[in-house]
């Protein structure tokens, strides 16, 4: 399943345009901008499933370094800090992945 069968194409850009210097990522604001806050949890879960690229059930820290590349080929890497600091916003339980439920929470905050 492609990102763009899910949220708007020019919004996906816009948001990987305002956030393409390393270190700029937040991801509320991303999620925003990309419209995801406004989908429901169905929606939510589908873009989750895309990136969780090993189909395991989470998104572990390796697949969120690559998770602009989910929404679009040419999103940026995230910087480590970036990653750490995505992982443990969303990672509620400690065990050091995310969810499809941690995931929806952090999306809707």
């Amino acid at each position: 399943m492609a990102m763009c069968s899910i949220l708007n194409a020019d919004d996906i850009k816009t948001a990987l345009d305002a956030f393409a210097v390393a270190g700029s990522f937040d991801h509320k604001k991303f999620f925003e901008m990309v419209g995801l806050r406004a989908k429901s949890f169905d929606e939510v879960k589908n873009v989750f499933m895309v990136l969780d690229a090993d189909n395991s059930g989470f998104i572990e820290e390796e697949e969120l370094k690559f998770v602009l590349k989910g929404f679009a080929k040419d999103g940026r890497d995230l910087t480590d800090k970036e990653t750490k600091d995505f992982l443990k916003a969303a990672d509620k339980d400690g065990d050091g992945k995310i969810g499809v439920d941690e995931f929806a929470a952090l999306v809707k905050e």
